[in-house]
């Protein structure tokens, strides 16, 4: 449930930032994952160094990604997110591994749907934080049971 809460935030604000779109050129990826990286490195105030420990890749390499200059597998961005406790996912995106099209809202929405350990109350108000965030229009009631009632007929 928290992960699950993590990516939504951090889909919502790649989104709202970048306006939804997702395909960048490799060399703006990299340099946009290397700015967030370091961002979200300093937001958890460690240094280079430190991260680097907790990731368990080398001090040098880390810093070239963070410069933009190396584009990390998903296994190396996978121990990052982990060591700055934030989503993998969200660093798949800015790296260009995860491809967000215009879907992508409506994939959260049904994953919202579908998950069989949210109540009710619990889709209805994620789906409406995650819609607030990515700047959909507020949803009536009406709407929100339509899109969990077409995600639990297409489970079916």
């Amino acid at each position: 449930m928290i992960q699950v809460a993590r990516f939504l935030l951090a889909f919502a604000n790649y989104c709202k930032h970048n306006e939804g779109m997702a395909k960048l050129t490799v060399g703006r990826t990299v340099e946009g994952l290397g700015e967030y990286l370091r961002e979200q490195r300093r937001q958890a105030q460690m240094s280079l160094r430190q991260l680097a420990e907790k990731a368990d890749v080398s001090n040098p390499y880390l810093s070239q990604i963070e410069r933009g200059l190396r584009r990390p597998s998903a296994e190396v961005l996978q121990q990052i997110a982990k060591a700055l406790r934030i989503s993998a996912e969200s660093l798949y995106v800015r790296a260009g591994i995860l491809d967000l099209d215009e879907s992508g809202a409506r994939m959260v929405e049904h994953a919202i749907a579908l998950d069989p350990q949210l109540t009710e109350r619990q889709k209805t108000a994620l789906l409406d934080i995650y819609r607030s965030f990515v700047g959909s229009d507020v949803v009536r009631n009406e709407e929100l049971a339509e899109v969990v009632t077409e995600a639990n007929q297409e489970e079916a």
